[in-house]
């Protein structure tokens, strides 16, 4: 399970409840290869019906403008450097991942920097535009993320199909970028996607400033309305919840998933 917000300088946690049913024999914490927060639940040989995860989070968040004052100037334009120290700690989230379709979703990647200076920042606000423009926001309760390629044939993707499309997209820019999952805070706004289940963004690291935020579903620069949980190298890392069980395939009915985020005095709750 991966339920619990990353604390950090822009979101602090204050409480956390987990209820599962039927009662696991025991859970476990870890950090995964990335520091996300991740919990193991072990049923031992119980049978049951059903299985049910009830997860409450209390945060405090603090929107924070992006630190673009900061960006070197030896990365205004791309293509730019990373530096030594910088390269060996990034080098896996500047390679993409996806071979197949690779050619399509570069030479789409370019032509968000076809009419503009390549400034870097006008890069960033220009491919998020294209995105929304190019792409149909469409949700889909199928597991798994779309290839890059395959959402550009389509013309049409869910949030984690939009990010996984421009966080490939700004590797063969030359960009640092990384998946995000988490929620959004959305309530009774028709202008925002992906409330009411758990939400995808991307990070971006710029020289001077660091990891930015950006969520081209909703084309939000900045971490505007977004509750971080996880930060991985691809979505197949990112899965909120996975696990097996013993029994016949048969037995699997379906998964139903529901997020409420509602905003009081002292915290935002996640449910």
């Amino acid at each position: 399970m991966m339920f619990r917000p990353r604390d950090s300088h822009t979101l602090r946690l204050v409480h956390t409840n987990l209820n599962i049913t039927p009662k696991p024999d025991r859970i476990r914490w870890t950090y995964d290869v990335f520091g996300n927060s991740v919990a193991h639940a072990d049923f031992g040989n119980q049978m049951s019906n059903s299985l049910s995860f009830y997860s409450e989070i209390g945060i405090l968040h603090y929107e924070a403008p992006q630190a673009t004052q900061l960006l070197l100037e030896t990365a205004e334009r791309i293509p730019f450097s990373y530096t030594d120290d910088e390269k060996p700690d990034l080098l896996a989230v500047m390679t993409p991942q996806q071979d197949k379709g690779a050619d399509m979703v570069s030479r789409w990647a370019r032509d968000t920097v076809t009419n503009g200076d390549g400034r870097t920042l006008a890069v960033l606000h220009d491919m998020m535009v294209k995105l929304r423009n190019d792409i149909v926001y469409k949700p889909r309760s199928a597991m798994g993320t779309q290839a890059p390629a395959e959402t550009l044939a389509l013309g049409s993707g869910t949030c984690r199909d939009f990010a996984w499309l421009m966080i490939e997209a700004l590797r063969s820019l030359g960009f640092a970028a990384r998946f995000v999952s988490g929620y959004i805070y959305s309530p009774g706004r028709t202008d925002q996607r992906g409330g009411g289940a758990t939400h995808a963004w991307v990070q971006v690291y710029l020289p001077g400033c660091g990891w930015i935020e950006m969520d081209p579903t909703n084309g939000i620069f900045g971490n505007r309305d977004l509750i971080r949980i996880a930060v991985t190298r691809t979505p197949m890392q990112a899965r909120p919840l996975s696990g097996t069980f013993v029994g016949s395939p048969g037995c699997f009915l379906g998964l139903t998933v529901s997020v409420s985020v509602t905003n009081t005095e002292q915290a935002a709750l996640v449910q």
